[in-house]
């Protein structure tokens, strides 16, 4: 049967890592768009004496929490602890990919995950409490979450999980088609994403004003700061929320709306 419905037939550019973006990909071409892979940021371990202090803690048990703010810090803790039951801590997931990634390795679910999936409404749906919070996060994540965490009685501590590589460029089948005004939407699915495109783009140019689609407010607020017009926002801040944002933006309606 031919795919129908907003996304058939529509070339979608996802930049998200190629190990994270499998999922979206799959959904994407099951509902008949042509996906244009188009990874604007790599993400790479980090092995530092904080990390492995930080982890001898956990396995310890001297942290009462630790945060996952994305699902590559689960693959972290896969690669460096022994066994899930060394995550002797309650888990904050920031998100349902984060939680249902903590979920697969440890067989277990995270003790809190908000209903807003943003640092800022994990920062509020924490408990207020005392005790020591292992916050392991991108090299690149903004300040703010350990400072909340601070003021609701805890001792957060800080280490890099993961770091964030920019390439230099895009891969020729995007910039290609962006130059030819054949892409009707770009994905972005974190603030670094938004960046690393912005950088490996370079003086390419982008024809047909393709829409921009964001999988939450901070990564939005990043598209519009580097001069973007974003045309949805997924909500919920999923990968599912993200595809029906882009059926969304690229239904007949909103065209016919803006025509």
């Amino acid at each position: 049967m031919t795919p129908r419905g907003a996304l058939a037939g529509r070339t979608i550019v996802v930049t998200r890592p190629v190990e994270r973006s499998a999922r979206l990909v799959n959904i994407l071409d099951q509902r008949g768009a042509t996906v244009i892979a188009a990874p604007s940021i790599q993400l790479k371990p980090v092995r530092s004496a904080a990390l492995t202090r930080a982890l001898r803690d956990l396995a310890a048990g001297r942290f009462a929490w630790i945060v996952l703010t994305s699902p590559a810090t689960v693959r972290m803790l896969d690669e460096r602890l022994d066994r899930p039951q060394d995550v002797r801590a309650d888990v904050a997931a920031i998100g349902e990919g984060t939680a249902a990634a903590f979920t697969r390795w440890a067989h277990r679910e995270p003790t809190l995950l908000p209903t807003t999936f943003t640092v800022e409404g994990l920062a509020r749906a924490f408990p207020r409490g005392e005790g020591s919070v292992l916050c392991a996060r991108a090299d690149i994540a903004p300040d703010g979450l350990e400072a909340a965490l601070a003021a609701k009685g805890w001792n957060a501590t800080r280490v890099d999980a993961y770091r964030t590589i920019f390439p230099k460029t895009l891969p020729r089948e995007a910039t290609t088609a962006l130059a030819a005004g054949d892409v009707n939407a770009i994905t972005f699915t974190s603030a670094s994403t938004v960046r690393g495109f912005g950088r490996a783009l370079g003086r390419t140019g982008i024809a047909g004003k393709p829409k921009v689609v964001c999988i939450g407010p901070v990564t939005a607020k990043q598209a519009r700061d580097a001069g973007m017009t974003v045309h949805a926002v997924a909500d919920p801040h999923t990968t599912d929320g993200l595809v029906v944002a882009l059926e969304r933006a690229l239904s007949p309606r909103n065209r016919a709306a803006r025509g």
